[in-house]
């Protein structure tokens, strides 16, 4: 089911956002990702890559989910090979979130894929994808914006807060993040 099936025929009206479905679906994953996910002992990625991908998630067979770490929605998930979502990392993925090989996701980084009309009368929410290439690495605590892509190679540094696109091989860092520097490309 994509994100545009999930939603109500008409949210404008100050409905839920999200069918009925989805949310027995969302409360469903969080009953099992909390018993079965996060009390599982932390080398056994391969057992919550299976629950991911029981719910929807696309995972590279050498994706590694840490237990604490927070997916709001797995069918918007995917990740590619070696790819990590650390300790504590929030996964808003009310829109898709692909996160590229070898890409890492540190401790308590916020992934947020979806905001607020701020114009609308019932607040309505709007999802936006995230899109984290390869070798790229959100250090910890750091917040990616809704709709931003961050570039194969980028770094966005501890507790940066990114809410427009970072090119390749570029390291940010801060909040606002800035362009630092340029990284080494390998």
């Amino acid at each position: 089911m994509t994100l545009l099936d999930a939603r109500q025929s008409n949210p404008r009206e100050g409905g839920p956002s999200f069918s009925l479905r989805h949310r027995l679906l969302r409360l469903a994953w969080g009953v099992v990702w909390g018993i079965l996910g996060r009390l599982s002992p932390v080398p056994f990625h391969g057992w919550r890559r299976c629950l991911l991908r029981l719910f929807g998630a696309r995972l590279g067979g050498t994706a590694r989910i840490y237990p604490t770490a927070e997916i709001w929605y797995p069918p918007n998930l995917t990740m590619g090979e070696h790819a990590v979502l650390g300790p504590g990392v929030i996964c808003y993925c009310m829109d898709r979130i692909t996160i590229g090989d070898y890409a890492i996701v540190s401790q308590r980084s916020h992934l947020c894929g979806g905001t607020h009309d701020p114009d609308d009368p019932h607040f309505q929410l709007l999802p936006k994808p995230i899109a984290i290439g390869a070798k790229a690495w959100i250090a910890a605590e750091a917040f990616v914006g809704p709709g931003v892509s961050v570039g194969e190679g980028a770094i966005l540094g501890a507790r940066g807060v990114v809410v427009k696109d970072v090119p390749g091989w570029e390291i940010w860092a801060g909040n606002p993040a800035r362009k630092f520097r340029d990284r080494k490309r390998f």
